[in-house]
């Protein structure tokens, strides 16, 4: 492609929070130019993934992600965040790969690039390219590693002098302590508390009530915490954690609970996919609980689908009415913020024998990529709705 005025290629913004779109836009094309779009990350574990689409420039010479039709590639039709849900490992990369951030206090970051063609594009230099930040932490959150009273984890305060309502946040079995979820509620004016409650010197013996309603009263205590605006999200083995601490402890009374890709069930005696034990000889009675509940669940969970119906359980126990459900079909597991790839099946190393396995998670990509965005905007409504909107209840932001 010749011409006297190159291509540009902005994106806009070009730093923005992970949960935020942007607009990606190529100008001083040729008419009907046949162009593909590309998106490229190198992950912290120096894994390339990319995404790309095939456009054609309007009249005027300009392509609008936002506005035009993707007419092939890793997405089809008008997909403005496209470049980055639909990202897959390259080819030849290793496999069973998940895209995680561990170092939430720096940026992904996204190299987009125009290429001419639709058809062997990889082996063209670019037209254009513009580097894109997406970051988990917004400017002032403050991140505390926490290792006191026997607890360990990450906390993240909103910038601003609060208080501020807060979440204690628990991920599943085999995740470890992983930060960027609580780092994006501390970006949206919530305390999180990234709770690492799976590591070995836990688990010498049945992980016991006092460990978590330790955590609940570090983040309950803290100075900057509305105490009686505490919350609890979890996520898979999470989720049954949150049930079990709501229904049974004295001590942890959550204002509200958000539970993804959640199995309220626990069989008496039985031990749970992590390898231990939450509680022994109890089953999870959600008649107990008191608190409003969101639920949200794929229905293409190949991992952990839900036992029984929560509904009937709390309709049973006079609890209905507290209960909100987003069920997603072709949705799998693994919902994650907006915008995050998609995970069919990835390497899982189970956490007693460290046996590396493929866990199938379920979904497929352009469904379980709006749930994802969906249900993001749904929690953070329901969590203002629960933690924020009270005459009592004013964060100083």
């Amino acid at each position: 492609m010749t011409q006297a005025v190159p291509p540009i290629l902005s994106v806009t913004p070009s730093r923005a929070l992970v949960d935020e779109k942007f607009q990606v836009l190529v100008e001083n094309l040729p008419p009907g130019c046949p162009v593909t779009l590309r998106s490229l990350h190198r992950s912290e574990d120096e894994d390339d993934w990319e995404a790309y689409g095939h456009y054609v420039s309007d009249h005027r010479g300009v392509v609008s992600v936002s506005e035009d039709l993707s007419f092939g590639g890793m997405y089809t039709g008008k997909e403005p965040m496209g470049l980055l849900w639909s990202m897959r490992p390259v080819p030849g990369s290793r496999k069973g790969l998940r895209l995680r951030k561990i170092n939430v206090c720096t940026p992904m970051l996204v190299n987009i690039s125009v290429h001419s063609g639709h058809e062997g594009f990889r082996d063209r230099t670019p037209l254009a390219s513009a580097l894109a930040e997406r970051w988990y932490m917004a400017p002032g959150v403050k991140r505390i590693d926490i290792n006191k009273q026997g607890v360990q984890g990450t906390l993240f305060i909103p910038p601003g002098p609060g208080p501020f309502p807060a979440l204690l946040d628990m991920w599943g079995g085999g995740a470890g302590l992983l930060e960027y979820r609580s780092a994006l509620l501390a970006s949206r004016g919530y305390v999180s508390f990234s709770l690492d409650y799976l590591r070995s010197e836990h688990l010498s013996a049945d992980v016991e009530f006092k460990y978590f309603e330790t955590a609940f009263n570090i983040i309950r205590n803290h100075p900057q915490v509305i105490p009686d605006r505490v919350g609890i999200l979890g996520s898979s083995l999470g989720s049954m954690v949150a049930f079990n601490l709501t229904a049974y402890s004295t001590i942890i009374k959550p204002r509200c609970i958000v539970c993804i890709s959640s199995n309220h069930y626990h069989p008496p005696g039985t031990t749970l996919k992590a390898g231990f034990k939450i509680l022994s000889n109890r089953t999870n009675d959600l008649s107990k609980i008191n608190c409003p509940m969101l639920l949200v669940n794929g229905c293409d969970d190949q991992n952990w689908p839900t036992v029984e119906t929560v509904a009937r359980l709390l309709r049973e126990g006079g609890k209905e009415h507290l209960l909100s459900r987003l069920a997603y079909p072709g949705a799998g597991h693994l919902i994650e913020p907006p915008f995050s790839p998609h995970f069919r099946a990835t390497k899982f190393i189970i956490l007693n024998s460290k046996e590396k396995v493929i866990l199938l998670w379920g979904g497929h990509t352009k469904p379980h990529s709006d749930a994802q965005e969906d249900s993001w905007r749904k929690i953070l409504s329901f969590l203002q709705l629960h933690l924020y909107h009270s005459p009592s209840v004013k964060a100083n932001l």
